[in-house]
C-alpha cells in the first residue's frame, strides 16, 4: 500500500501592507482621535492604530499605499509626521528619541521662566495679604507685563498648538487652555484699559495657569520618560558596529586578538554567512554560530538567567548579549531585523502601539471632548450671567475667592471688597471649566500602562503582543497544556527497542527506524538517532519522506517501504498489529513512555518506547494556575496510558486529560470547550499545536518552540520556564488593573472636576475653583495617570496570598 502525500494547505491571501509612521504634535486624546479619523479617511486605509506615548501610529492598507502621502496628509491637518524609517537613514533631528529629548530641554526651559513670572507675580500680591507694597512689583501695569510675557514667551507653544488643533477642526487640550488663558488675559486688559467699567483685573491667572500647566506637562514628560526605560534599554542593546575578518579554514588562536586584521562596519551592513569578530567585553552584534574560540557569554537581557553560559565552536550565540571572557570569531546567520533581538524589539513595540479594548470607550468620548466642554463653558457663561446671579445674588459677594485685583489712580492693586460684576463671575467659571478639563488623562491611562506593562514583561522574559491580548488574559477560564517539550522536557530517551519477529534483532530494528527518522526533527525521531548513535550503528539511506504530523513517517529504505507511528496510523495504513504487539505496547504506556510501532512492507517489525521527563517546574505551575481559579488540563497525541501517567503526577483527572488527539483535531477540541462558553488558552511548542494556537482564545509559546508556534501565539516566554506561565497572566491582570484604575481616576476626575468648576457648589457652599486652581488640578490629573502606570514596575510574578 502506498502512502500519499499530505495536502497542502490552502494558499492564504498575502496580509494587508502595514505602514509605521512617527507622528508629532498630539498632546491629547482629542488629537489621536483625530489622528486616527485623518489615516482612515486615507484611500485604502483598512485600519490605524495610534498610541499617544509613543507618538507611533501603524496603518494597515489593502492596497499598495505611499507612506509618505499618508504622512503629508497628517502633516497638512498639524500633526507633523513621517514614515518610520530603519538603519540610520532616518533625518537628522526625527529620531524619536533625539526629537523627545529636545522637547524636553525646550519645556524645561519654559518652566524657568514661567517659574520666574509665578514669583514675581506672587510677592506683587503681598500687599493683599498684609505685606508690604512694592513700588514696583505691586504695580498693576507691571503685572500686565508679567501676564503678556507668560503668555507670549513660555505660554506662546500652547497658544499656537491650541490654534491650529481650532483651524483644523481637531480642537485639543491646549485649545482649551489656550481660550481660558486668553480670555482671562483679554478681560484684564479690558478692565485696565477702562477702569470705569468696574471690571476686575486677574493678571495673575495667566501666569499661574501658565505656569502650572508646564509645571504638569515637564512631570507628565519625565514620567512617561521613565516609563518607556525599559523599551529604552531594550534597544540601547542593539550593537552599532561590527568587526569583519576573512574567512579561514582555521582560525588560529593568537589571531582572535588581532584587531587590525579586522574591518570595522555599521551591524545592520552584516550578511549572512561573513565571519565576525568579538572581543571580551563586547556585544556580539548578529545572530551567529561560533567557528573559533572559546569564551563565556552572558544571555540574561534574553534569558533572564545571570549565569553565564560557555560557548564553544558549533555553539549558537545571539545578538545583544555580552561577550565576557575569550576572543572568539563567529559566522553570522541572521542579520539585522531577522535577529533575535530585532524581532523582539519589534514585538515589544508593536505590542505598545496595540490598544485593549476598554479604551475604545475613552477615545470615543475623547473625539468630542473639546467640543463638548467649549460648549459647556459657554452655557456656564450664559447661565451664571442671565440666570444664576439673579436666583443666587449672594454669590456675587463671592467675588474676592482668588483674589481679583482693582486699581488706584497711580496703578496700585488694592483689594476688592465690593461685590463682585456678574460679567467676572460668568467669566471667571467659564474659564474654570475650560481649563479644568482635561482629555489628556483619558488619552494616558491605557498606553501608559501598556507601555511600563509590556516593557517590565520584556525584562522578565515575557513578550505580550499588545494590550487587546490583556483583556484576553483576564476572561481565560481554561488553560491547556501540550505535552511533549510543553510539560516535558521534549528530550525523551529511548528505553525498549523489542522486536517481534524471528530472525530480527534490537539493533537491526533500531537501524532501520533511525534511518527513516533522519529526515524528521521531531522530539522522538531524535531520541531514536541519537539511541543508534550511542550504538554506533550506520544508518542506511533512505529516501522519498512522507510524514503525517503527529502520527507517523514513512520513507523507502533498501527497497523496502518503512513506516514508524503509533498503532492507529499503521493499521490505517493496513498493518495488521497482533494482540500481542498491542499488550506490549499498553504495558510500555502504563509506565509513562511512548511508543513507536516500526513496520516494513505493511508487516509490525518491533515496538520502540521512549520515555520523556516532566519539567521540574511543571507540577508547581499547575497548582499555581488552580490557585488563580483556573481550569488545568493536558492535551497530547500520545496514547492515553501514556498521557494518563503524565496526569498522575500532575494530579489531572481523567476529565481533563485528551489523548491521542491529532493535530487537526487539537483545535477542534478546542473550539469544543469554546462551544461550552469556556475562554481557554493554549500553550504549546510544536509546529503541530499552530492550529490549536490560533484557534485558542490566547495562545502561550515557549521562546525554543517553531517558528510557525512563535508567530501564532500572543505571549511569547523567552525563558522557556513553565512558571512564566503563571508570571505572563499575572502580569496581564496587573496591567489590565491599572488600564482599568487609570480610566476610572481620568473619568471620575472629569465628571467631577466640570461641575465644580461651573459652579454647582457655589450656591450652597459658597465655593468654586479659580482658573488657576483648576489648571493645577488639570496638570494633576495627567501626572497622577503616568505616576499610577509606573507603578508597575514593581511587579513581581510571585503569588499573592489571595487567589483570583
Amino acid at each position: 500500500m502506498q502512502l500519499s502525500s499530505v495536502p497542502r494547505e490552502t494558499a492564504v491571501p498575502a496580509p494587508a501592507e502595514t505602514v509605521t509612521l512617527d507622528v508629532s504634535g498630539m498632546k491629547c486624546a482629542g488629537c489621536v482621535s483625530a489622528v486616527e479619523r485623518q489615516l482612515l479617511s486615507h484611500p485604502g486605509v483598512v485600519s490605524a492604530c495610534v498610541n499617544l506615548v509613543t507618538e507611533v501610529a501603524t496603518v494597515e492598507c489593502a492596497t499598495e499605499a505611499d507612506p509618505a502621502a499618508i504622512a503629508q496628509r497628517l502633516t497638512e491637518a498639524g500633526f507633523p509626521s513621517q514614515p518610520r524609517q530603519t538603519g540610520r537613514s532616518a533625518p537628522e533631528g526625527w529620531s524619536p528619541a533625539e526629537r523627545h529629548q529636545q522637547e524636553t530641554r525646550q519645556q524645561t526651559r519654559r518652566l524657568a521662566i514661567a517659574t520666574l513670572l509665578l514669583v514675581f507675580s506672587a510677592i506683587g500680591h503681598l500687599n493683599l495679604f498684609g505685606g508690604p507694597t512694592l513700588p514696583l512689583l505691586s504695580d498693576i501695569w507691571f503685572h500686565c507685563g508679567l501676564a503678556t510675557v507668560a503668555l507670549f514667551g513660555p505660554g506662546r507653544s500652547l497658544l499656537v498648538d491650541g490654534w491650529q488643533g481650532l483651524r483644523h477642526g481637531v480642537p485639543n487640550m491646549n485649545t482649551l487652555v489656550g481660550l481660558g488663558t486668553v480670555s482671562a488675559y483679554t478681560a484684564s486688559v479690558v478692565a485696565l484699559v477702562f477702569p470705569g467699567l468696574g471690571w476686575e483685573c486677574f493678571f495673575d491667572e495667566p501666569v499661574m495657569l501658565v505656569g502650572f500647566i508646564l509645571l504638569g506637562r515637564t512631570l507628565e514628560q519625565r514620567a512617561r520618560t521613565r516609563a518607556a526605560a525599559a523599551f529604552q534599554a531594550l534597544l540601547a542593546l542593539q550593537p552599532q558596529r561590527a568587526r569583519l575578518v576573512a574567512k579561514k579554514d582555521l582560525l588560529p588562536e593568537e589571531e582572535l586578538t588581532e584587531t587590525h586584521q579586522a574591518i570595522e562596519i555599521p551591524a545592520d551592513q552584516v550578511r549572512v554567512g561573513e565571519w565576525i569578530q568579538v572581543l571580551p567585553g563586547e556585544k556580539i552584534p548578529v545572530d551567529g554560530e561560533v567557528v573559533a574560540g572559546q569564551t563565556t557569554v552572558d544571555e540574561s537581557m534574553l534569558t533572564g538567567e545571570s549565569v553565564p553560559v560557555r560557548k564553544q565552536p558549533g555553539d549558537r550565540v545571539s545578538a545583544g548579549t555580552l561577550n565576557q571572557s575569550g576572543a572568539i570569531a563567529l559566522r553570522a546567520t541572521r542579520v539585522g531585523s531577522d535577529t533575535a533581538l530585532a524581532s523582539i524589539i519589534e514585538l515589544v513595540e508593536t505590542a505598545q502601539t496595540r490598544k485593549a479594548p476598554i479604551q475604545r470607550l475613552a477615545d470615543t468620548v475623547a473625539g468630542y471632548f473639546a467640543y463638548g466642554v467649549m460648549a459647556i463653558a459657554a452655557l456656564t457663561f450664559g447661565f451664571w450671567y442671565f440666570l444664576g446671579t439673579r436666583l443666587w445674588p449672594q454669590v456675587l459677594a463671592h467675588g474676592d475667592m482668588a483674589h481679583p485685583m482693582t486699581h488706584d489712580l497711580m496703578g496700585h492693586m488694592v483689594s476688592h471688597a465690593s461685590e463682585t460684576d456678574p460679567m467676572m463671575l460668568s467669566l471667571r467659571l467659564a474659564i474654570a471649566v475650560l481649563v479644568v478639563a482635561c482629555p489628556c488623562s483619558l488619552g494616558l491611562a491605557t498606553p501608559t500602562a501598556i507601555l511600563v506593562g509590556t516593557g517590565v514583561g520584556a525584562e522578565q522574559g515575557l513578550l505580550i503582543r499588545g494590550g487587546d491580548i490583556l483583556e484576553r488574559v483576564r476572561q481565560v477560564s481554561t488553560l491547556i497544556f501540550d505535552k511533549t517539550g510543553t510539560l516535558t522536557t521534549g528530550q525523551p530517551t529511548v528505553t525498549d527497542c523489542q522486536p517481534l519477529t524471528p530472525d530480527g534483532s534490537a539493533e537491526t530494528l533500531l537501524r532501520l527506524a533511525a534511518s527513516v527518522e533522519q529526515g524528521t526533527r521531531h522530539p522522538l525521531a531524535e531520541a531514536i538517532q541519537r539511541a543508534a548513535e550511542d550504538r554506533t550503528l550506520a544508518l542506511l539511506p533512505a529516501k522519498d519522506w512522507t510524514t503525517e504530523p503527529g502520527c507517523g513517517v514513512a520513507a523507502q529504505v533498501q527497497q523496502q517501504q518503512v513506516m514508524l507511528g503509533t498503532a492507529d496510523w499503521l493499521q490505517a495504513q493496513g498493518v495488521d498489529l497482533s494482540p500481542e504487539a498491542q499488550a506490549l505496547g499498553d504495558t510500555y504506556a502504563a509506565d509513562g513512555k511512548t511508543v513507536v510501532y516500526v513496520a516494513a512492507d505493511q508487516q509490525l517489525l518491533g515496538l520502540i518506547a521512549a520515555i520523556d521527563t516532566l519539567k521540574p517546574d511543571a507540577a508547581q505551575t499547575v497548582q499555581q494556575l488552580r490557585q488563580m481559579g483556573i481550569r488545568v488540563m493536558l492535551l497530547t497525541g500520545d496514547q492515553p496510558a501514556a498521557a494518563t501517567a503524565i496526569a498522575r503526577s500532575l494530579d489531572l483527572s481523567p476529565e481533563d486529560t485528551l489523548a491521542g488527539v491529532q493535530p487537526s483535531g487539537k483545535a477542534a477540541a478546542i473550539a469544543h470547550l469554546q462551544a461550552q462558553g469556556q475562554v481557554v488558552a493554549m500553550v504549546g511548542d510544536g509546529i503541530n499545536d499552530a492550529p490549536a494556537l490560533a484557534q485558542a482564545d490566547l495562545g502561550i509559546s515557549l521562546q525554543s518552540a517553531t517558528d510557525a508556534a512563535i508567530e501564532t501565539a500572543q505571549i511569547v516566554l523567552m525563558r522557556d520556564r513553565l512558571t512564566d506561565v503563571v508570571a505572563a497572566i499575572r502580569l496581564s491582570r496587573a496591567t489590565l488593573a491599572k488600564i482599568r484604575q487609570n480610566l476610572f481616576w481620568a473619568m471620575a476626575y472629569n465628571v467631577l472636576g466640570i461641575p465644580i468648576a461651573a459652579g454647582i457648589l457655589l450656591p450652597a457652599l459658597e465655593f468654586s475653583l479659580s482658573p488657576a486652581a483648576a489648571g493645577g488640578l488639570m496638570a494633576f490629573s495627567s501626572v497622577s495617570v503616568v505616576t499610577n502606570s509606573l507603578l508597575l514596575r514593581r511587579f513581581s510574578a510571585a503569588p499573592s496570598s489571595k487567589a483570583r
